[in-house]
């Protein structure tokens, strides 16, 4: 079988499944584990890397394209076809972060390669492990999926029951900053179940621009800063310049452990059940959070 994933959360599925041996293609934005930088890149984006643009530029940038009805993201045709992909594994709940699978079915249509497309288009912490299963089903390692699931389940309710026993603390899990983003789709799911009380998010809804206006008007125990697509030191960086909001400020590796819906977001329960409870958990490994304030 010939993979291909455009998709960083579904490479790193693919790795844990044990099937990098048939990932002939990735996207650009791949990167974890390591070894996936090696294989063919098959996609490119709009966006341009090689500038340092604020959070409102981007924000900027990307609502024009959209509006416009500019592609952020292209597959490389040429690549797709050299590779001739069994299974293609694709997204649509988010435009602004990798190909939409209608896309790429439009341009299999074009090369009239016949590969399977399945998109994973999770909303909550379950839908991103029912995915690993479904990766297992169309490759043949559901068995090895459902073990990969159990055992990150297993971490899941091993957080959840010690801080049921703990208070609940007022958490903003903030995932941009101009404009405001509050988390959403998995995220307040992770935050309640690391014994946090998600403030303005809600389980399963995508997040939406808010004003500091009302963000400023609620009252917060912590700020978990985890820009989209950014690693620690980008994030620490951008936290700094964050309104005051009274209260301790965390940023995180959100690339690696929030902003992927993939097996990593465990990491990130643990990661936050500290940040909430630093007296109850464990402190998560070096370079993955940083308490800034």
């Amino acid at each position: 079988m010939r993979i291909v994933s455009l998709l960083p959360s579904a490479t790193e599925i693919v790795y844990a499944l044990g099937l990098e041996d048939s990932l002939a293609g990735v996207s650009y934005e791949c990167d974890y584990p390591p070894e996936a930088r090696s294989k063919p890149v098959v996609d490119h984006t709009a966006l341009p890397l090689d500038e340092r643009l604020s959070p409102a530029e981007i924000d900027r940038l990307v609502g024009e394209m959209v509006a416009r009805g500019d592609p952020l993201y292209v597959v490389d045709d040429e690549a797709v076809a050299r590779i001739q992909p069994d299974l293609i594994l694709a997204q649509d709940l988010c435009r602004v972060c990798a190909v939409p699978s209608g896309q790429v079915e439009d341009a299999l249509a074009a090369l009239g390669c016949q590969a399977d497309v399945l998109s994973l288009d999770p909303n909550t912490l379950d839908d991103v492990l029912d995915g690993i299963v479904q990766v297992g089903e169309r490759t043949g390692t559901r068995e090895r999926a459902e073990e990969v699931v159990a055992g990150l389940r297993t971490r899941v309710t091993a957080v959840a029951k010690r801080a049921r026993a703990l208070p609940r603390r007022r958490v903003l899990a903030l995932e941009w900053s101009e404009p405001p983003f509050v988390g959403g789709h998995w995220i307040p799911e992770m935050v309640e179940l690391a014994g946090g009380e998600p403030v303005l998010g809600e389980v399963g809804v995508p997040s939406v621009p808010l004003t500091w206006d009302v963000v400023g008007a609620r009252d917060y125990d912590l700020v978990v800063f985890m820009p989209c697509g950014y690693g620690l030191d980008a994030a620490v960086e951008e936290a700094i310049t964050l309104p005051d909001l009274g209260c301790p400020v965390y940023a995180t590796d959100s690339s690696a452990f929030f902003s992927r819906p993939g097996p990593r977001l465990v990491d990130g329960l643990e990661i936050l059940a500290w940040a909430i409870h630093p007296d109850a958990f464990p402190e998560p490994p070096p370079r993955t959070a940083a308490r800034v304030r």
